[in-house]
């Protein structure tokens, strides 16, 4: 058997049986309580670092996807247009369709941030983000909330679990009224027309959701697609980006 496997399941084994094992109070307070701490101070440099970037629109995607594929064109596309509008470019910071999109706010003069994650594999910050807007989270949720609280619109590229995680949160914060409205749009037609169709065909079938959480995103298969979801969308409140 593989070594590193065998040292992966050993890992996992161990992490499974430390939560059935109890712990004295001594532990419990001092390992929650420093988990406490390192939390809010990852929340204290998100929250400072993004409040002072403007009008963002973040874009998800794969770390897999590879550069000169179709949809990490499509990524560059979108981010160089939409930070033509005047929107600097949120990704999470890594490879793939998260490099596309800050290569292309990058191309196009705009504000390029990146939220990266620490993982096992050791997810590297790509080379696109602007050196003052590069921030390392070890806590996924509170990584989440800042892509939310300072962003004004998603774009969702094809993707996997992570990807899908980031979109259903922010439709069911804003479903929920927990946060604003703001659009949601998923980029690539192909690739998400299976997912609305079981939206659609079983779970409002089923009458999980309502008929109008059906309009709580846009599907677009161009960044021309992409730009004017989102200039619809604010042109209805007069707002434009302010830098």
């Amino acid at each position: 058997m593989d070594f590193q496997f065998q040292s992966d399941m050993n890992s996992e084994e161990a992490k499974i049986r430390k939560a059935f094992t109890d712990k004295d109070w001594q532990e419990i307070r001092a390992d929650d309580t420093w988990s406490i701490f390192k939390i809010m101070a990852e929340f204290v440099e998100g929250y400072e670092k993004l409040s002072k970037i403007g009008p963002c629109v973040s874009v998800f995607g794969s770390a897999r996807t590879l550069p000169g594929t179709k949809y990490y064109d499509l990524a560059e596309d979108i981010a160089y247009k939409i930070a033509g509008e005047g929107y600097g470019i949120i990704s999470g910071g890594g490879p793939g369709i998260m490099e596309a999109a800050n290569k292309g706010a990058q191309k196009a003069g705009g504000k390029s941030v990146g939220v990266n994650i620490k993982l096992p594999f050791e997810q590297q910050p790509n080379p696109f983000i602007d050196h003052d807007k590069s921030i390392t989270f070890d806590y996924f949720f509170v990584r989440k909330t800042v892509f939310i609280k300072y962003s004004q619109g998603f774009v969702v590229l094809p993707g996997g679990f992570g990807t899908l995680d980031e979109l259903f949160e922010a439709l069911t914060l804003i479903q929920t009224r927990k946060i604003a409205k703001f659009p949601i749009i998923l980029a690539g037609k192909e690739y998400w027309q299976g997912i609305y169709d079981w939206i659609c065909n079983t779970m409002l079938e089923q009458g999980n959701i309502n008929k109008e959480d059906l309009h709580l995103f846009k599907i677009a298969d161009t960044a021309d697609e992409v730009v004017k979801h989102i200039n619809d969308f604010y042109s209805r409140y007069l707002l434009k980006p302010n830098f």
